[in-house]
């Protein structure tokens, strides 16, 4: 894809001579005589590098690139300066500049420069690309081709500034897929606000989002900002979208369309750049022929979308999954490392997981609290287990299994004393010697 490449100066013809220079390399052009028509063009996304003039009427160079710096995925730029005034570009470049030329300039020298400036981005870019799979990795255990997709859908999304709609089955972890967006996104260290479209009836989800004002409604006590503008500047994650009552849908649509909010109970709108994700476990499509889900807000969120696979179509994953959730309850519990038996590994590779991740979680922090020893070999499905396999252990469950892990690292720690690991616990050797029984550890 060429690079797109605004050229702004208030002068017509150095506009006119730097397209022609620029055009000869292949690069597409676009063109604004001062930095408020810049900015106008950049904030509709494209731009990949500006050529910027300094002295220019109403914006100036140095202000457009103050507001650029505030843009969390604005494009970089590039100053072009009058002869001797280096020390003016030297300054731009404190404040973002990748580069500089001056007036009167020379073809070749512009053309070095931006070519310069664009393979800093490229590789910008691919380090971004490659951050986008490390955060996925990190937030993510995936061995499946089916994850690996998911994987390079996120590197080429997470450092552009698009609507991204996540889709797939309840339990696949859809909302981890956008936390690693977020975290490979140039708005990685901007506020990221998660809202569940599905938690909150109409008056109250629009006051959540778009704020209110003091006295709006009975209960409004203060007024609220909304989390459009807690999120701005960063990501706004809308959890459930299909959930979403119809008049709050058009309401969305607005602030979508025109970037801004209004708050409830106010008429001044206010002015808000968030980048939306969004998730669903809906069929939108569907919806939209059905009535159920506006088709323009369809269209709006569905600029990328990526569909999380359910477990059934990545048994790739299950066995890393089910050892990673051994490790991370064993830890919670107080459990040196739990081993999964090779049973009871086949057994939850030939399950069928309706409830996806989040059911195969539930079971394997089911196993390890009931763990009888460092190996776990229990039919994951006997008895209890199986009544509802998307519901983890129960309180009385949890406290055994955290009572049985500080007894075992007492007991470890002591290598074997019981007076003296009773002595650490703040019990007697008698009820010690009655819990070792109790959890299986003698």
């Amino acid at each position: 894809m060429n690079p797109v490449v605004l050229v702004v100066d208030d002068e017509p013809g150095v506009r006119y001579t730097l397209r022609a220079i620029l055009e000869d390399q292949g690069w597409t052009v676009e063109e604004a005589a001062d930095g408020l028509e810049a900015l106008d063009r950049i904030r509709r996304g494209g731009v990949d590098l500006v050529l910027t003039d300094l002295r220019m009427p109403r914006l100036d160079g140095m202000q457009l690139l103050a507001e650029l710096s505030s843009l969390p995925a604005a494009p970089r730029a590039v100053v072009i300066t009058a002869h001797g005034s280096e020390r003016h570009a030297v300054e731009a470049m404190k404040h973002g500049a990748l580069d500089y030329f001056a007036k009167p300039f020379d073809a070749d020298e512009i053309v070095r420069v931006v070519r310069r400036s664009i393979e800093q981005l490229r590789l910008a870019d691919e380090n971004r690309r490659l951050r986008a799979r490390l955060a996925l990795g990190r937030t993510m255990v995936f061995e499946s081709p089916a994850m690996a997709r998911v994987a390079e859908l996120v590197e080429r999304v997470a450092g552009r500034d698009v609507t991204v709609l996540l889709t797939g089955e309840s339990g696949t972890g859809k909302e981890l897929v956008a936390r690693a967006i977020v975290r490979a996104s140039p708005r990685a260290e901007r506020p990221y606000v998660r809202f569940n479209c599905a938690a909150l009836p109409r008056e109250l989800a629009e006051a959540e989002l778009f704020g209110h004002a003091r006295g709006a409604f009975t209960g409004a006590v203060r007024s609220r900002a909304g989390l459009f503008r807690e999120a701005d500047g960063g990501t706004l994650l809308l959890d459930e979208i299909g959930e979403l009552d119809p008049a709050t849908q058009g309401a969305l649509l607005r602030v979508l369309q025109e970037r801004e909010v209004r708050p409830v109970g106010e008429d001044r709108p206010v002015r808000v750049d968030v980048r939306v994700l969004a998730a669903t476990h809906h069929d939108l499509a569907r919806d939209v022929e059905a009535g159920r889900f506006r088709k323009d807000l369809f269209y709006r969120l569905d600029v990328v979308s990526i569909r999380v696979p359910p477990l059934r179509e990545r048994p790739e994953d299950i066995a890393p999954l089910a050892e990673h959730f051994a490790r991370r309850f064993g830890d919670r519990f107080g459990l040196e490392a739990p081993r999964l038996s090779p049973r009871v590994l086949d057994r939850l590779r030939r399950h069928d997981w309706p409830g996806n991740v989040r059911e195969l979680e539930h079971v394997v922090e089911r196993l390890v609290a009931l763990a009888a020893g460092p190996e776990i070999d229990d039919d994951p499905f006997a008895g209890d287990a199986a009544a509802d396999p998307t519901v983890g252990p129960g309180l009385r469950e949890r406290v055994a299994a955290f009572e049985r892990g500080l007894v075992a690292e007492a007991m470890a720690r002591c290598q074997g004393n019981q007076s003296e690991a009773a002595r650490q616990l703040g019990i007697s050797r008698v009820t010690l010697i009655d819990k070792l029984k109790r959890h299986g550890l003698r």
